[in-house]
């Protein structure tokens, strides 16, 4: 699957069609440009020509980049070329100075097809401007992904000439860079580390099967990560994804950590939250702490549809992911390994369920403030049995005589031992101590005794 011609890369003028957040990257020192890349493309079936799209997003400042690139996969599963791994962690990114390069590496996102919402693809959204793009098929989407990286790796792209290039995915996507560590990677050799955010526990096949037709048989098999594994690979794991939504659970898969392998499981937390679909829209950095508080205000209102219960709320989710970008790249620049997290503890029963400690939390696992000095009881489980409803997971905020009686002191005593935890986190290498006074003034602002 190693391609012998390098793909053509031109510029195209104009705003790509990408959703970043809903403020102007110009204002967080970024911009935005979009390249079409045509090539051929291998599968283990054949040969066949492709013309997709990438975005470039980089600091407006040449001297602000940091020399690494970020390559994402971007999702398809709502119809949509989502950057996902963006959206959720590009405070770190933005602030560590990284060129993120997001690829059209699924037909869906160009062409449209099956998805969980509906057709918002390139040539849906603005045909004028993506009618020639062309995908043949995602049994191709993994060497598509490779001559990318190799064309970013390789200075292609006017003004960047990486000294490390890392490959992401979440989702859907986390499935597919599953199959490319595991199957494509060992020949390929393109990428320095990967960040696989929010895998299950099957992977996606060679054949371009949808991962949304759930007759595939794939679904049913469980895909451990190779033993020997080529570069550093970093896998976060919500609760959803331990256990699945309608979906073979990572637990299926599960293996230990190696010389090459970190997998960060996180308790209280779901595959998508507040911050998937509120949060992240406004966070720039420099958003006021009551629009941030106000975004993470639990809600039942998902989409328009009302839930018997809020979806996750936690904030954990994103912090920790903000962790693994810096993790990854610290791994892959220094050599010195992410670090380990114990895994969630299970019950013994028949399937397994997550164990819960006295506050209804899940035990063990990546601990962060939010499960050890909690406020609320959330998790990945939902009562949606829809796949889309079902990955928000769940919510329920302690009643006041609980606090009371976790915080008998009140909020000082609950911020002192928050605080504790947080800085036990940050020194684990879990958060980041850059966001170590946002998450204070959180917990400050929403401690409700």
């Amino acid at each position: 699957m190693v391609p012998t011609i390098d793909p053509v890369i031109t510029a195209v003028p104009g705003k790509p069609n990408l959703l970043t957040g809903a403020y102007d990257l110009a204002t967080v020192g970024y911009r935005a440009d979009e390249f079409f890349v045509a090539g051929t493309a291998t599968s283990y079936e054949g040969v066949a020509d492709y013309l997709t799209r990438i975005v470039v997003l980089r600091p407006i400042d040449d001297a602000a980049w940091n020399g690494t690139a970020i390559v994402e996969w971007l999702n398809v599963s709502g119809g949509i070329d989502a950057a996902a791994v963006w959206f959720m962690a590009h405070r770190e990114i933005i602030r560590a100075g990284y060129a993120y390069v997001v690829v059209s590496a699924q037909r869906v996102g160009i062409e449209g097809g099956l998805s969980l919402v509906g057709d918002a693809s390139l040539k849906t959204l603005d045909l004028q401007r993506y009618s020639t793009l062309h995908h043949p098929g995602d049994k191709f989407a993994y060497d598509i992904f490779t001559q990318v990286g190799r064309a970013v790796r390789d200075g292609q792209i006017e003004g960047l000439t990486p000294k490390f290039v890392l490959a992401v995915g979440e989702s859907q996507s986390a499935t597919f860079l599953t199959t490319y560590v595991n199957e494509v990677d060992p020949a390929a050799g393109v990428y320095d580390g990967f960040l696989i955010h929010s895998r299950f526990g099957s992977a996606a096949p060679l054949d371009g099967t949808s991962l949304l037709d759930e007759t595939g048989a794939f679904h049913t098999v469980a895909v451990p990560f190779r033993a020997d594994l080529r570069v550093p690979v970093l896998t976060v794991i919500t609760e959803t994804d331990l256990t699945g939504a309608r979906l073979l659970g990572y637990l299926h898969a599960r293996v230990p950590d190696t010389d090459t392998l970190r997998v960060w499981e996180i308790p209280g937390s779901a595959h998508a939250d507040n911050y998937t679909i509120k949060v992240g829209f406004i966070d720039n950095g420099a958003t006021p702490l009551d629009q941030l508080v106000a975004a993470y205000t639990p809600t039942n209102d998902l989409m328009g549809q009302q839930l018997p219960h809020f979806i996750n709320f936690a904030p954990q989710h994103h912090y920790v992911l903000q962790a693994a970008v810096a993790g990854l790249h610290d791994w892959v620049r220094t050599g010195r390994p992410a670090p380990s997290a114990p895994q969630i503890d299970m019950t013994d029963a028949d399937p397994p369920a997550i164990a819960l400690d006295a506050n209804g939390l899940a035990a063990g696992g990546l601990r962060t403030p939010w499960v050890d000095v909690p406020t609320a009881r959330t998790s990945g489980a939902s009562a949606e049995d829809n796949v889309l409803l079902a990955i928000f997971g769940s919510g329920e905020p302690f009643d006041a005589e609980t606090l009371a009686r976790l915080y008998p002191g009140g909020r000082d005593d609950y911020l002192a031992r928050f605080t504790a935890a947080l800085d036990q986190a940050i020194g684990a290498g879990f958060l980041l101590a850059a966001d170590r006074g946002e998450i204070l003034e959180l917990a400050a602002a929403t401690f409700a005794v």
